[in-house]
């Protein structure tokens, strides 16, 4: 399976700032899983949207797939209570 490329939105950077550290390493650790398997057991797509959903913890990864480029976006990264507001 060939590997897919990671791609940050620059919203992304902000999201992290809310995020306590000792949380940022495992967050980040689960994204990188996403280039040999970007739609691990458990991620969901979302419901009238071309974004994905995987978990860490109480957090919530939210990304677009784009298979043809072999291209994983990340779009957000929030807490389970507000990653879904206004996105």
């Amino acid at each position: 399976m060939a590997k897919y490329r990671l791609v940050f939105k620059k919203s992304v950077a902000k999201d992290l700032k809310k995020i306590p550290n000792k949380d940022i390493a495992r967050i980040l650790e689960r994204i990188n899983t996403l280039v040999g398997d970007p739609k691990p057991q458990g991620a969901i797509k979302l419901t009238n949207q071309e974004k994905y959903r995987i978990r860490q913890g109480t957090y919530r990864i939210l990304y677009e797939l784009k298979d043809l480029d072999l291209i994983i976006t990340v779009v957000k990264i929030a807490h389970r209570k507000e990653v879904y507001k206004n996105h």
